[in-house]
């Protein structure tokens, strides 16, 4: 296989975090993930055999919800480990049984990759062992002191911003990994800093497009300008969810995640809030990624008394990744007991806050089977939902 590509997506993105979201790789920009728009330009190139993502341990669903229309091209994902060299050897090294020629080593939290910077970058391998995507720097660069005054001016001649992708000859790269490890030399901030460090030549191809990296939460503002110049096609689509559960002794149930006293409880693995199931299901519909069982099994202790906004979340997380966002939800309570009405609205803002959205794109409802059936005869509680949602086109 004549040349991979290696995306680095392990790092956690806390400059760029805000409350309750998710690392800033698998936030949605333009349509897309972060990840994904880099996804795009590499498993449309020809001259890309493989493709590699290092990835956070605990970031496998979030990984796996933004690569979904990727999954058949990827390799299996790499854990990272503590800091971003590290996590590039672990994926050369799971690179290395396939014995590549030359490999693209790029970050994650660059979305604005082209196929032109691509193909120049390998072309330079011709005559180098390295090469990256670089820009001259156009500011005039000061140093300062300790209390923040000038102390001199630098000159700017021949000082370059180094950026991503950065292609190497795939053996001399991991040997110089390698053995920048054995030194212990472990706090190199690019890839070219390794192999300079191997005594490789790594050639500078000039890049005048914005290739920016993703940074700081006003970095996504900017970059949604430059990528939505044209506005991506949005359609509409909707799931479905339904669930039911029994009652069993207890005190209290919870229904859309509010607690609501009752003369029992339900039954269920985690705390079996049947409001909360069907919609967990009905976005999972909406989005193609399966049900609620399958991410979520009863036989995993993980979720034993769990909270159910916790399911709802991660198939939130998923749309997120997709580049997605709700539309609307519905739910209806199927029960003759306890009495939704009173409740209705804290239900509503119970739901509303778990997806982040205004409560005017949330309902829940009630009703009963007159009598009829399990619910009828007051053996537990059903729920259907349904979600609608918009997705890129």
């Amino acid at each position: 296989m004549a040349t991979v590509a290696l995306i680095v997506a392990a790092g956690r993105g806390e400059r760029a975090a805000r409350s309750r979201d998710v690392p800033k790789q698998y936030r949605p920009l333009a349509g897309w993930s972060v990840l994904a728009h880099s996804l795009r330009a590499l498993t449309s190139n020809p001259q890309i055999g493989a493709i590699e993502v290092v990835i956070h341990p605990e970031d496998r669903r979030l990984y796996d919800a933004a690569t979904a229309t990727f999954s058949g091209r990827l390799k299996e994902p790499v854990a990272g480990g503590g800091s971003r060299q590290e996590s590039v050897r672990l994926g050369l090294e799971a690179l290395n049984p396939i014995e590549p020629d030359r490999v693209l080593i790029h970050d994650a939290a660059r979305p604005f990759l082209t196929p032109d910077l691509i193909r120049r970058l390998l072309a330079a391998l011709d005559g180098a062992p390295g090469a990256i995507a670089a820009a001259p720097v156009a500011d005039t660069l000061k140093r300062s002191t300790d209390e923040g005054r000038i102390a001199e001016t630098i000159d700017r001649t021949n000082i370059w911003r180094a950026q991503t992708p950065q292609a190497f000859d795939f053996k001399r790269i991991i040997d110089a990994h390698r053995s920048a490890l054995k030194a212990g030399k472990t706090e190199f901030t690019d890839d070219a800093a390794v192999a300079e460090w191997a005594g490789l030549a790594v050639q500078l191809v000039p890049n005048s497009g914005p290739n920016m990296k993703i940074t700081t939460a006003e970095d996504f503002t900017i970059a949604e300008r430059l990528l939505t110049a044209t506005p991506p096609l949005l359609e509409t689509r909707t799931g479905t969810g339904f669930d039911v559960h029994a009652f069993a002794p207890g005190d209290h149930v919870w229904l859309c995640g509010v607690k609501v006293a009752h003369s029992h409880r339900l039954e269920g693995h985690s705390d079996a809030d049947v409001g909360l199931h069907a919609l967990t299901d009905a976005i999972l519909g909406a989005i193609g990624h399966s049900d609620i069982g399958e991410h979520f099994p009863p036989s995993d202790p993980t979720w034993r008394g769990a909270s159910s906004r916790i399911f709802v979340d991660d198939a939130a997380a998923r749309l997120r990744a997709l580049g997605g966002r709700i539309s609307n939800v519905d739910v209806t309570l199927i029960c003759e007991t306890p009495k939704v009405g009173p409740l209705r609205e804290h239900m509503r803002q119970a739901i509303a806050d778990i997806l982040e959205i205004d409560i005017g794109r949330t309902s829940v409802k009630a009703t009963t089977t007159e009598g009829l059936g399990l619910v009828g005869r007051r053996e537990g509680i059903a729920a259907m939902a349904s979600a609608t949602v918009l997705l890129p086109n």
